[in-house]
């Protein structure tokens, strides 16, 4: 049995594992570098080891340091999450080195998934339907070349060494294959430390399903359905749902059935994702994932399965205690990533203080964050600040209710994604399950939309942090004298909208 693991890892990961840690009754340690030093996840934990200053590359990717803050505390496991070293091979490896257990896949595994390439070789032996490509690394741009012209254009170049949309370009024909070639090999370069590139068909409009699969180390590999998440931008997701609009029981069975014969393939244990591109009836492996997955939680409401629970038990080598149900899923999920980005300006970060944070609640609501008030936030680390899901009888009620949701939210100090996803829960195609991995390019007018709900939030915002000051005595410290404090103090962007909000209180 488990005492006590460790979390290598920040946010709203950290406090997620950190929970389900102590509803299995483990003690649980948390790191940190010196800007998350009073994080909600430093807080929560039971104990707290600081492994290095803000770039990950001086902290959350230091391999020794994070084993020796396990050996500093006595804990026995490594929980990885996701990001930073939760697909990395040599760190898995290292854990069980140390001898401590690692809370996910065998490093085998994550070694063969790893390789994008690699990947689809096996998973081809393995009778996986994978979209056209190259089979193995690309040699130069003359190999890229010839390897479209057998496939046919379009194509699109990836990176062999990791996903994420690292790596990634399209080309529609001789030249354009020539122009971003060099900036493929560039980027993957620097994402991955590896330069290797490999090429597939391009699906024009295709959806992207994922199928959630637990493993023990009896050999037992379940599926537990799929979650749509196609709503993205720069192939990095932005809205899940449970279950896909579009898939029917008969497609789900036999995505799930190739997604375990993925899984079997290269010894898995622990949580996993298999993706596949859904088009005109047809799928096609992806990639899997390694890890548990940013969008697990609605996956969780729809089968009532504590997945990162289940990961400890698995890592305490217990056999699954998970049961298909023919009834699932139950009921529809819906997660909304909710960034400090703004979608006004490309979806470029925004970065200040957390002046104010309130959290949605009501019947159906599960707010899943790694921030609170007063939280800095910047730019060294991922701008996720929380996950806002929710679950309803079916999916009108799902939106519905996300809607609802999305409207009691106030975040004070930093832009986010927020209006955003309320503009796309009143929009027609995603009302109606219409939409592919394009629906944000296609849909420019959601920006438009998304002003226009900033703007309705402006006087809300203004007024909350007015209310904030007012009840902790603030204006008369400040000299503000009944004004909030200066908008350039909330962050280096505030929204126009707001802007003219508090200047005319």
């Amino acid at each position: 049995m488990l005492e006590k693991v460790l979390v290598a890892n920040r946010g709203e990961i950290a406090a997620r594992i950190i929970y389900a840690c102590r509803e299995h009754g483990i003690a649980s340690v948390a790191v940190y570098s010196e800007p998350d030093r009073l994080s909600p996840h430093v807080l929560l934990a039971d104990e707290a080891v600081p492994i290095g200053p803000a770039p990950a590359s001086e902290s959350y990717l230091k391999v020794d340091r994070i084993i020796g803050a396990a050996r500093r505390t006595g804990a026995g496991a490594v929980h990885p999450g996701y990001g930073f070293l939760a697909e990395n091979a040599e760190f898995a490896a290292a854990v069980e080195d140390a001898g401590l257990v690692f809370i996910g896949p065998p490093a085998g595994a994550i070694a063969a998934m790893g390789d994008k390439t690699a990947a689809r070789a096996r998973m081809e032996s393995a009778g996986v339907p994978v979209v056209p490509g190259s089979a193995q690394a690309l040699t130069g741009e003359e190999d890229a070349l010839a390897t479209a012209e057998r496939i046919g254009y379009p194509v699109m170049l990836k990176a062999a060494a990791g996903g994420g949309g690292k790596g990634m370009r399209i080309a529609t024909d001789c030249a354009s294959l020539r122009t971003v070639f060099p900036r493929a090999e560039s980027e993957a370069r620097q994402a991955f430390g590896d330069a290797r590139l490999y090429v597939e068909r391009f699906l024009a409009a295709p959806r992207h399903i994922e199928i959630q699969v637990m493993a023990d180390a009896h050999g037992r590999v379940v599926h537990l359905g799929e979650r749509e998440c196609s709503v993205q931008r720069r192939h990095q997701k932005l809205i899940e749902e449970a279950p896909s609009p579009v898939i029917d029981p008969g497609t789900r069975s036999r995505m799930g059935d190739v997604a375990v014969r993925a899984a079997e393939a290269v010894g898995y244990r622990s949580a996993g994702t298999v993706e596949f591109l859904y088009q005109n009836g047809e799928f096609f492996f992806l990639e899997m994932n390694t890890r548990i997955q940013v969008e697990h939680p609605i996956t969780e409401l729809v089968t009532g399965v504590d997945l990162v629970r289940e990961q400890l038990r698995i890592a305490e080598g217990h056999g699954l205690s998970v049961e298909p149900d023919p009834e699932w899923p139950r009921g529809h999920a819906i997660e909304c990533r909710i960034s400090a980005e703004d979608p006004l300006n490309e979806f470029f970060p925004s970065t200040g203080r957390i002046e104010v944070l309130r959290s949605p609640a009501g019947p159906g609501v599960r707010w899943d964050s790694g921030v609170a008030a007063g939280f800095d936030v910047g730019l060294d680390y991922d701008p996720l600040l929380a996950k806002l899901i929710v679950h309803g009888e079916d999916r009108q009620q799902a939106i519905e209710r996300m809607r609802r949701a999305l409207q009691e939210m106030r975040v004070v100090g930093v832009a986010t994604t927020q209006a955003f996803h309320l503009a796309v829960m009143t929009e027609p195609d995603f009302l109606q399950g219409a939409y592919t991995i394009r629906y944000v390019e296609e849909h420019p007018e959601l920006r438009e939309r998304a002003t226009e709900e900033e703007w309705q939030e402006a006087a809300l915002a203004a007024a909350v942090l007015l209310e904030e000051e007012a009840r902790h005595g603030l204006h008369g410290a400040r000299g503000t004298a009944g004004r909030s404090r200066p908008a350039r103090q909330l962050g280096p962007r505030m929204p126009s909208a707001w802007q003219r909000a508090l200047d005319s209180e």
